[in-house]
């Protein structure tokens, strides 16, 4: 069984890794206390940031409670696609208890990986169809 670390390589830790996300989102999964903005990598593995403001989250206990629940799902989280994520809490989200945050970021998650599939098939599809058939026509 793999050991369910949490290491750096799995984490946004610069500022250009955020900016490359904000810059090139292709995936955005929003929810009533989350907002899920991806890009793609060349890792292998997802890697995640978080982004919680003392606006939206006023005392900083509720802020490291909240990022708890989402390394912890995060990291609990084995089949994630080869993605940056970034997460975005939003306003209310320090009324939830715990288990309402985990099984709301269990459903994000699953919703990252239905939308990056759907995506790719889109673009396995759009790539097929103008793939050889394309370049053949007329040469009989």
């Amino acid at each position: 069984m793999k050991a369910l670390t949490f290491p750096k390589s799995h984490r946004l830790l610069k500022p250009s890794d955020y900016s490359k996300v904000f810059d090139g989102v292709q995936l955005k999964v929003p929810h009533r206390n989350f907002l899920i903005l991806a890009a793609p990598n060349n890792l292998g593995h997802a890697r995640v940031g978080l982004i919680f403001s003392k606006k939206n989250l006023k005392l900083a206990v509720q802020r490291n409670r909240i990022k708890r629940q989402v390394r912890e799902t995060f990291r609990n989280q084995q089949d994630l696609p080869a993605l940056d994520i970034i997460v975005l809490g939003r306003k209310g989200l320090a009324q939830l208890e715990n288990p309402a945050v985990h099984s709301a970021l269990d459903d994000i998650w699953r919703r990252v990986k239905k939308q990056f599939n759907k995506q790719l098939e889109k673009t396995y599809r759009k790539s097929t169809s103008e793939g050889p058939d394309a370049t053949s026509r007329g040469t009989d």
